[in-house]
């Protein structure tokens, strides 16, 4: 009977290793509510977006991409989840004056980008489908549109895993950096939110990003995103178009419409606002939750795919649309 047990354990323990004890440990470090715990202010200034990216980031590095179809399956339900959430934190007549403010800046910078990638891949002599794919996932809203576009352009897995590697590389630096740029010039909460919306690229670390710069930066950034995000429709028939390519189906980010009938909820049914609070705490922590499993899904081998001129293509232009944007912003917005 000891014997049987003692195997019976021994079978657990591989079947469910050390690898997992510390991926669960590390999701319930990020959903504990540290700031109703004594001391937990101080706690929770660093489980934040950026140290959850970055946890999860090393704990594919160190003990590999261990959880790849649930990392993908989750990663997307528990981000669009998460951004429904954040509705609820958001009033309608607000979002409404950050999303006609930066309309001008969302159409000039989608179109710049993919015109400026078009001219940078044709220069460099990059594939035409793995420039498109950086170009709109650069100009749009990273992997979102990289996973939209390219079915519609029948591009081949490794054109869409350096298109990703990319995108995925490049936010992860814009995560950490970006809040400190803001610091640095003084950004006010308006600025950065407009900034981070337009040139981040995906949902998960634009809201990331803002989070951690303020709650008016979060608002204003999240609304300016998703807004930015449908443009996916547009595009993905120009795309269609542009590889002949008329027999494709469009995927339409459907979410986004839940997203703008929460803040609906929210700004005209007064008896939601004791459970709008709580909903949007935990949306808050489903993204923190996301962008851990986003640096789960991190390969080695998805690094070695990336070239060095998609790479300098993708870099290019994410230096271009930031800079660009944020001397815009700066001029035209208090």
């Amino acid at each position: 009977m000891t014997t049987n047990k003692c195997e019976c354990m021994k079978k657990l323990f591989v079947d469910f290793g050390l690898p997992h004890i510390i991926f669960i440990l590390l999701i319930l470090l990020f959903l504990i509510p540290w700031t109703l715990l004594p001391f937990g202010d101080f706690i929770a200034q660093w489980v934040s977006a950026p140290f959850a990216l970055f946890a999860g980031l090393l704990f594919a590095l160190v003990m590999g991409n261990r959880f790849p179809h649930f990392n993908k399956k989750v990663t997307g339900l528990l981000l669009r989840i998460s951004v429904i959430g954040l509705g609820f934190g958001i009033q309608a007549n607000q979002a409404l004056k950050a999303g006609s403010e930066g309309f001008v800046f969302t159409v000039a910078s989608i179109f710049g980008t993919i015109i400026l990638g078009y001219f940078i891949g044709k220069w460099a002599k990059i594939d035409s489908k793995t420039s498109h794919l950086i170009s709109c996932g650069t100009a749009i809203c990273g992997g979102s549109a990289i996973a939209a576009i390219a079915p519609v352009i029948k591009a081949e897995q490794q054109q869409i895993s350096v298109a990703l590697g990319i995108v995925f590389i490049l936010n992860a630096i814009a995560l950490f950096i970006f809040p400190v740029i803001g610091n640095m010039l003084h950004l006010s909460q308006t600025q950065f939110g407009l900034w981070a919306a337009i040139a981040i690229h995906d949902t998960s670390s634009v809201v990331g990003a803002a989070s951690k710069y303020g709650a008016d930066a979060l608002q204003i950034a999240t609304t300016v995103k998703l807004a930015r995000a449908l443009w996916i429709i547009p595009i993905v028939f120009f795309s269609a178009y542009l590889f002949k390519n008329k027999e494709s189906k469009i995927a339409i980010p459907y979410f986004i419409f839940l997203f703008f009938i929460a803040m609906i909820i929210n700004s005209y049914v007064p008896n939601i606002a004791p459970v709008s609070g709580v909903i949007t705490s935990l949306a808050k922590k489903g993204i923190v939750v996301t962008l851990f499993l986003i640096g789960c899904g991190l390969s080695k081998d998805a690094i070695k795919s990336v070239g060095f001129k998609p790479f300098i293509q993708g870099i290019v232009l994410w230096v271009v649309i930031a800079s660009v944007s944020l001397f815009a912003i700066l001029k035209t917005v208090i």
